[in-house]
């Protein structure tokens, strides 16, 4: 069972899509990502992009708990169903699904900025296609300054290759699971 682990719809289920496609972030890995995010300060009021969003439970967890805005984007148009009937169900303002490829989306630039990115794809995306993904975000001016980033991906992946001006906080392994931590630090920012 995927539920909402706290906020405003803490506790309340969420449908996961059917099949076998998608691989939904474990409520004990959600937990520990948003315990780190908090420490962070990195959800309240902010604008969350949620990429390869499944069932959409990260950024639906980022609203429940004081984000202003998701935007979840999921390609296979069963999960994004999937999704738009947890955005119904939770009753959560703010929240949009786009049933597109990521590749689409992070192709132009966003609006509003994003303050915090999740990036949850198949263990199967290539690193190079992964790479590809988050210097998208920097090359089309789609990230707030000091915007967080959290890649999620199988514990035998490598580190990924961050943009320049995206500058790691650090990795967080949890069981198969290894979330990276960086943030959007343009023109050398220090944080």
């Amino acid at each position: 069972m995927t539920r909402i682990i706290a906020g405003t719809a803490g506790g309340r289920r969420l449908v996961t899509p059917p099949g076998a496609g998608t691989r939904p972030t474990s409520d004990r890995v959600r937990e520990a990502v948003f315990g780190r995010l908090e420490h962070l300060d990195a959800i309240s009021e902010s604008h969350v992009v949620d990429l390869y969003a499944g069932s959409g439970a990260l950024g639906l967890e980022a609203v429940s708990r004081g984000a202003a805005s998701a935007l979840l984007v999921e390609s296979d148009r069963r999960a994004a169903a999937t999704i738009g009937k947890n955005i119904s169900h939770l009753e959560l303002t703010g929240v949009q699904v786009r049933s597109s490829p990521v590749e689409t989306v992070v192709g132009a630039p966003l609006s509003p900025l994003a303050n915090l990115v999740f990036v949850d794809p198949p263990y199967a995306l290539g690193e190079e296609a992964l790479a590809d993904v988050l210097a998208a975000l920097v090359r089309h001016g789609s990230l707030a300054a000091d915007a967080v980033l959290v890649v999620e991906r199988s514990t035998r992946s490598a580190e990924p290759v961050w943009p320049a001006d995206v500058e790691l906080i650090g990795p967080r392994r949890y069981g198969e699971t290894t979330c990276w931590f960086a943030e959007y630090l343009p023109d050398g920012d220090t944080a």
